[in-house]
């Protein structure tokens, strides 16, 4: 496993460790209704966030790699920083499709500071990149709109609404699609 690690001005976002501090953290995103409400799942339990963090370290030895999911912690904090929160960008279909999408998720102190911005140009910086993508898509609820609000700011472009795209919490929800072509990608101060 080539392991990522890429700094932000103020985050780190890492590869996950199973350790206590790690499954912690992710259980305190993941495990939160309020966080979770935006999530394509119900709240997890401990030992879910458990199994999900080793599902990651299978994930990350892969080869290739096609899912990268991340903990995303406080630069200042060093090594050892408790995540805050977590990134994806998931390879999809064949190699010569360059195509990904992207997504995070942060515990709810976490909120309103600028963290998924950065997160947010960080994994287009790894996906434009190293990884030579040429489109990243996200998907939200349309609900989200501070999610809405941080793609658009990076230069997502909203391309349409997705009817009836996810069954949870015994309902239909609808998603909006967001993308980001690599010709359109300006680094930040770029």
């Amino acid at each position: 496993m080539h392991p990522v690690l890429l700094t932000g001005p103020r985050l780190t976002i890492r590869e996950f460790h199973h350790v206590p501090r790690d499954i912690d953290a992710l259980h305190a995103i993941f495990g939160d209704p309020e966080t979770a409400r935006y999530l394509p799942f119900e709240p997890r339990d401990r030992e879910d966030c458990a199994d999900q963090v080793a599902l990651y370290l299978e994930e990350a030895e892969k080869e290739p790699r096609t899912v990268f999911r991340l903990a995303v912690t406080l630069t200042e904090q060093g090594e050892d920083a408790v995540p805050l929160g977590n990134a994806v960008l998931g390879v999809e279909g064949a190699e010569s499709q360059k195509a990904a999408f992207i997504g995070y998720a942060l515990r709810r102190d976490a909120w309103g500071l600028g963290y998924a911005t950065e997160i947010t140009r960080l994994l287009c910086g790894f996906g434009f990149g190293e990884l030579g993508l040429h489109r990243l898509a996200a998907r939200l609820d349309p609900a989200n709109l501070a999610s809405a609000r941080v793609l658009r700011k990076v230069g997502f472009q909203l391309e349409g609404r997705i009817r009836d795209d996810l069954y949870l919490r015994e309902s239909w929800h609808d998603a909006l699609q967001y993308s980001l072509l690599a010709h359109e990608w300006r680094p930040q101060g770029g």
